[in-house]
């Protein structure tokens, strides 16, 4: 399965740019006479019978001589799939997994095409259904539908199917991890970086984890960049506590992180990159904080001039 673990990756910069994209609607096709949709039917069985493709006919063969052979029609899904005929390889998927509701092979292989879709509403249902009724459920389903709940916000249910992963499979250093996002994502910091910690001991090597135990320590700077030090250079793990910083609206403080990671490397592009959003943030605070052009503003900065009072002043 494709790796869809949630992660909070090393941060460079948290700026984003919202984009605006004009939409424009092309006029309704007209209805496809009787000759196009004979056309199309034709086109469509004659691909169904793997007409000009001799490997799809030798696949519909051996799924026909066994019909309970479920990596047969799995192998025939994906050829679909890899043909460019993604609905004709859902729809073999889903074949799979009604003729073989015990096949983990089947539920993942219909699963990841339904993500593919941008279905991941009817994959999560798929995965709820496969781990409520299957002893034979891995613990990777019950993490991936935990990830989903994340991604719809349902962040206490989520964490019950993430539990239940690490149930299953506790020595796993991936779905410690998971737990531990979802944690982060509630709120609960201290939680977090225990479940980090798990998954750091079970491997050292893992960037993913240790990036994210920087960022549940954040609330202790310099903690929060000796984690980051093991895995990285000391400017950059000074630039992602700023990075984190940032987004929690602690200017100062990421002010200092980033002069601690240019004082290292007076060039990191990290640093440069999150210096400059910086500056613009607190550039629009100041802005909102001082007095508009109005007359009660020119009055407010008269008075504060006659009382020697900077206008930049609180």
């Amino acid at each position: 399965m494709r790796n869809v673990w949630l992660s909070l990756s090393v941060v460079l910069t948290l700026a984003g740019c919202a984009r605006k994209v004009a939409v424009t609607h092309d006029p309704a096709p007209a209805p496809a006479s009787a000759v196009q949709t004979t056309l199309q039917r034709q086109a469509r069985n004659a691909v169904e019978a793997g007409e000009g493709d001799y490997e799809l006919r030798q696949l519909r063969e051996a799924v026909a001589a066994s019909p309970d052979d479920v990596e047969a029609r799995l192998k025939l899904a994906a050829h679909y799939g890899a043909r460019g005929m993604s609905d004709l390889a859902l729809e073999h998927y889903r074949l799979a997994a009604e003729r073989f509701p015990d096949s983990v092979a089947a539920a993942r292989a219909l699963v990841t095409a339904l993500r593919k879709a941008d279905a991941t509403g009817e994959a999560k249902d798929v995965l709820v259904r496969f781990c409520n009724r299957s002893s034979r459920a891995p613990a990777e389903f019950f993490s991936l539908v935990g990830i989903l709940e994340d991604a719809d916000g349902r962040y206490a249910n989520a964490e019950l199917w993430h539990r239940a992963a690490n149930e299953r499979q506790p020595d796993s250093s991936v779905l410690h991890n998971n737990l531990g996002y979802n944690l982060l994502l509630q709120g609960r910091a201290t939680d977090a970086a225990a479940e980090f910690r798990r998954a750091l001991a079970l491997d050292p090597r893992s960037e993913i984890a240790r990036n994210n135990l920087g960022v549940a320590l954040a609330a202790d700077p310099k903690e929060a960049v000796l984690a980051w030090e093991a895995i990285t250079d000391a400017a950059t793990a000074h630039s992602n506590m700023a990075a984190v910083l940032i987004e929690q609206k602690r200017y100062a403080e990421a002010r200092s992180e980033i002069q601690a990671a240019l004082d290292y490397a007076p060039r990191h592009p990290a640093a440069l990159e999150n210096l400059k959003l910086l500056d613009e943030l607190e550039g629009k605070r100041a802005a909102a904080a001082a007095p508009r052009n109005t007359l009660r503003g020119r009055v407010a900065m008269a008075v504060r001039r006659a009382l020697g009072v900077s206008p930049a002043s609180n």
